[in-house]
């Protein structure tokens, strides 16, 4: 099988997809921290030790367009921004809780 079989065989894999969905930098835990409800900007600042504005920032948009999280504005006093998991977010529980269960 050559290199570009290979690469056109991941590119149609959906777990490869989803994987790189909730790859990176604080993603995996920004969705370990949704699966518990709403969460905000600000209180994901404190529970990512070493994550800085702009890495999570970037990190829920992604998630935003990969249809993962999705953002609501409150209109409460106030006014503030929680990001919750998507109807495809909740699908993925229980890949994810899976996965949690394989490393104990």
């Amino acid at each position: 099988m050559t290199t570009n079989n290979i690469h056109r065989e991941e590119a149609c894999c959906p777990a490869t997809e989803i994987l790189k969905q909730l790859a990176g930098k604080w993603k995996p835990e920004i969705f370990r921290l949704a699966l518990d409800g709403p969460v905000r900007f600000n209180s994901l600042l404190r529970q990512l030790p070493g994550s800085n504005k702009q890495s999570v920032a970037t990190a829920l948009k992604e998630m935003e367009e990969a249809d993962i999280l999705v953002k609501t504005v409150v209109q409460e006093k106030p006014l503030h921004i929680e990001y919750t998991l998507s109807e495809r977010g909740r699908a993925m529980v229980t890949v994810f809780r899976s996965m949690e269960g394989l490393l104990g």
